[in-house]
């Protein structure tokens, strides 16, 4: 004996229209629109327009008992079925969105707006740099990601592929300050940060601040300078301020320091501490330009023009430095749900006990990793991550952090060689 078919509720989208049908039971529920995605109350019966006839292959989405205890929206209940009669059996079955924690239904919605002008914010700053720099596109995210959250980059790369053009590019784009410190083996630290000085008509001592009180800075071959100098860099970096003779000074904000390094040399050099490196959100490793990129970097940057007048007269300043910090504070309610915080946790701690690394992550490769996955999120339109956001930054954020053992390195293992393949070996979270 065949069950008795459930009475089917039609009723009109509250946003675009569009008529839908749900099962009697999903009365009082909450459902979303597939076409809008305007989530609204199922209405009774008696409230809704008068049922179409029921068809027997395509039965109306049922909403689970756990849902049916809990009323409020999670994201995750099914969505309305579209009314159409030329709809296939196959498309009435309800589709799943990926679980996010509770949140009101007006903000999810006042969200999605701030998300989508974060979006079209960050593609307006990449096709405003790529008139002048070309290509590298892991720098340019990387290091708007790392700006976008509050963080620092460390680059490796071979001289010559145009990171000071990218700082003076990305400073006029962002209407932000910026300077360049060349670290060298006699460089000391108050060459960094600045000291004070006798004033003679004041007959005082006043402080002359030095390069480090810009927004952008860009600290070029930071491994030639010894520990001493390194150490100037590790209070700005976390707190964003310089102690000088016991008085703080505070570092305007955004503030993103780029420091580089070359792979090749190492006469000469300083390996950098294990707290510095952990200071630096991502480690990028550029390569040489494509053979096209290369071309195009040979007809832009060969007439003899000086670079300033270009800057100023072919760029657009897109954003403010307070925009910048309004869209950082947007970016930390980006949704990030439970199941995607384990799978942040086990990468972190995995790298711990991975046999072929020395050394592994600290807790503050997981911050970064969420804080990215939320920057990442939001520069694609997202109210919420999703794990591949997370893996897109995995390796910038955990090269630096781990250390291979000594039998790794004998056996010519690479550092993202072996991230990579601990990475594939966590089941990757179905939200």
């Amino acid at each position: 004996m065949s069950s008795p078919t459930p009475e089917i509720i039609e009723f009109a989208c509250s946003g675009c229209g569009k008529k839908l049908r749900v099962g009697q039971d999903a009365v009082g529920k909450k459902a979303r629109c597939p076409q809008c995605d305007n989530v609204q109350i199922v209405p009774s019966a008696s409230e809704a327009a008068p049922p179409a006839p029921a068809e027997p292959a395509a039965e109306p989405p049922i909403v689970s008992s756990t849902e049916a205890d809990d009323q409020s929206y999670t994201g995750s209940v099914f969505d309305a079925i579209e009314s159409s009669s030329s709809m296939p059996p196959a498309q009435s079955a309800p589709s799943v969105e990926p679980q996010r924690p509770v949140t009101s239904l007006k903000g999810h919605h006042s969200d999605d707006t701030a998300f989508s002008e974060t979006r079209e914010l960050f593609q307006r700053i990449t096709d405003e740099i790529s008139k002048i720099y070309v290509g590298q596109e892991e720098l340019v995210l990387g290091t708007l990601v790392a700006l976008f959250s509050g963080g620092h980059v460390l680059i490796e790369s071979a001289p010559g592929l145009g990171k000071t053009l990218f700082v003076r590019t990305l400073g006029r784009v962002l209407g932000c300050n910026f300077g360049r410190v060349q670290f060298t083996a006699d460089l000391m630290p108050s060459d960094i940060t600045g000291a004070p000085y006798f004033d003679m008509k004041a007959n005082e001592f006043r402080f002359r601040p030095g390069p480090i009180f810009t927004q952008l800075l860009l600290a070029d071959e930071i491994n030639r300078s010894p520990a001493k100098t390194h150490a100037a860099l590790l209070e700005v970096m976390q707190e964003f301020r310089v102690t000088i003779d016991g008085t703080s000074h505070k570092i305007e904000r955004p503030f993103l320091v780029m420091a580089t390094q070359n792979p090749i040399e190492s006469e000469g050099t300083y390996n950098l501490p294990e707290a510095q490196l952990d200071r630096f959100m991502f480690k990028l490793n550029l390569d040489y330009p494509s053979e096209l990129e290369e071309a195009e970097i040979l007809k832009q940057h060969s007439q003899q023009v000086d670079l300033g007048k270009r800057l100023e007269e072919e760029l657009e300043v897109i954003t403010s430095p307070e925009k910048i910090l309004e869209v950082t504070r947007q970016n930390g309610d980006v949704l990030i749900a439970d199941k995607l915080i384990d799978y942040i946790n086990k990468i972190v701690r995995l790298t711990r006990t991975w046999p072929q690394f020395h050394l592994g992550a600290s807790p503050r490769a997981g911050i970064t990793l969420m804080q990215g996955a939320r920057t990442l999120a939001a520069f694609n339109g997202r109210d919420y991550a999703v794990p591949d956001d997370v893996v897109q930054i995995a390796l910038p954020a955990l090269r630096h952090r781990v250390v291979l053992s000594a039998e790794a390195e004998v056996e010519g293992h690479s550092v993202d060689e072996l991230l990579t393949e601990l990475i594939r070996t966590i089941e990757v979270p179905r939200l």
